[in-house]
């Protein structure tokens, strides 16, 4: 498989490099998490080859003897090197029972800087204050973005047909190892029913994964729309499932502890608050809502918010959907003391279209960046002080822009 690098993520790891911290890097199955921990020791090792790193693979069977957490503190214990820089960096650390009583005492120590990787329902954000005394540092990791499968598939020389090949085959990487279609819509169920019915199941002791499973498919036929658990709940008895709103919302909170679905709640423009009523849910990667649902109820719009939305948290916003009277604006990103307001549309050439989407913003009377992203197949322009993007622009241009400030 083709390897391109990804240096957002690799110069977050070199700027967290010895801080007194475990820096655990998170993320659903299969977007990398891995290949990330590899490119770090080889950086580290480029950087300084005296350093002394203990590198272990719980995969790999030559690591067997050190799942049991007493052998694995032990072991890092007796190849502590004096006058080296020491690094521990453990890949799938779950396949360890009780890792976290090695891992805290270590990190005690003050004698290695730590690393770690895990499957997304053993190290799910929810868990990590619970499991590690000391201080860590979580590193999300996202699937593939656009500008990456741009340079993952160089020979695609034109921009709009591949942004059409990747807002349906998504960024999970390893399914472009796959020459057809229906392949590689199987790399993807797979990876995705591991979560569902294994890993979620597993870690949650679900009896039943029945309504987990219809909820997952509701919540990806739904990007979008505003959701809440009590309507959810009433759609699926009316299906003949049976279910309620606690238990939806239980299974939601899973579903995105795991990195499946992004939470993404309203935002009071006028009032400056967060509201509390229904949120939207988005999926980690389009491409599994089109593995999994094909064509069906396939809105481009609504997937191009999703795609969007991922990738404003890619860079590190805090994403929201905004809400000015009456008017909806599709995101509120804000990043430090940056704020952005976007709008975002599958075809903004005709009138009443164009119309809808700029009026919420132009409603607006601060002075924050508003841009609209839509399929315009043209370069940027400028409407009365909003940035019209074409969204495949936007997204590679922006994307690669990320990347070399990185």
């Amino acid at each position: 498989m083709k390897w391109i690098d990804r240096p957002q993520y690799l110069q977050r790891l070199l700027g967290l490099q010895n801080t007194p911290d475990i820096k655990i890097i998170t993320g659903i199955r299969r977007c990398g998490k891995s290949c990330l921990l590899r490119a770090f020791r080889q950086q580290i090792q480029r950087q300084d080859p005296a350093a002394n790193i203990l590198s272990l693979d719980f995969t790999d069977l030559d690591w067997e003897e050190f799942k049991d957490y007493r052998a694995l503190h032990r072991y890092a214990k007796e190849h502590v090197k004096e006058g080296a820089a020491n690094y521990l960096l453990i890949d799938e650390v779950q396949l360890c029972p009780h890792f976290e009583l090695a891992i805290n005492s270590l990190h005690a120590a003050g004698q290695f800087d730590i690393y770690l990787t895990g499957s997304n329902a053993f190290l799910l954000s929810g868990d990590l204050a619970t499991l590690f005394t000391g201080r860590y540092i979580e590193i999300p990791v996202f699937p593939f973005s656009f500008a990456e499968y741009c340079r993952y598939f160089e020979e695609k020389s034109d921009m709009q047909a591949a942004f059409d090949d990747y807002a349906l085959q998504g960024g999970l990487a390893g399914s472009y190892a796959y020459r057809s279609e229906q392949d590689r819509a199987a790399y993807i169920q797979e990876v995705y029913r591991t979560i569902v019915t294994r890993d979620l199941v597993q870690k949650y002791r679900l009896p039943d994964i029945t309504v987990l499973e219809h909820l997952s498919e509701y919540l990806m036929d739904n990007i979008s729309n505003l959701t809440s658990p009590n309507r959810v709940s009433d759609t699926l008895t009316a299906n003949q499932i049976a279910t309620n709103h606690v238990t939806v919302g239980r299974y939601i909170k899973y579903l995105c502890n795991a990195f499946v679905f992004y939470d993404t709640k309203r935002y009071d423009i006028k009032g400056r608050r967060y509201l509390e009523t229904a949120d939207k849910y988005y999926l980690c990667d389009t491409g599994i809502r089109y593995a999994v649902l094909g064509h069906r109820n396939l809105d481009y719009g609504r997937l191009y918010e999703n795609i969007v939305t991922i990738e404003l948290r890619r860079r590190g916003y805090d994403v929201y959907v905004g809400k000015l009277y009456q008017k909806e604006i599709d995101f509120v990103a804000l990043r430090g003391s940056e704020k952005l307001y976007i709008q975002v549309s599958d075809d903004i050439s005709r009138g009443t279209t164009f119309e809808r989407e700029v009026a919420p913003l132009l409603a607006i009377k601060d002075a924050y960046p508003k841009m609209i992203l839509a399929r315009t197949r043209h370069p940027k322009y400028d409407y009365e002080g909003i940035d019209i993007w074409d969204l495949p622009q936007w997204l590679r241009e922006e994307g690669e822009s990320v990347r070399t400030a990185n």
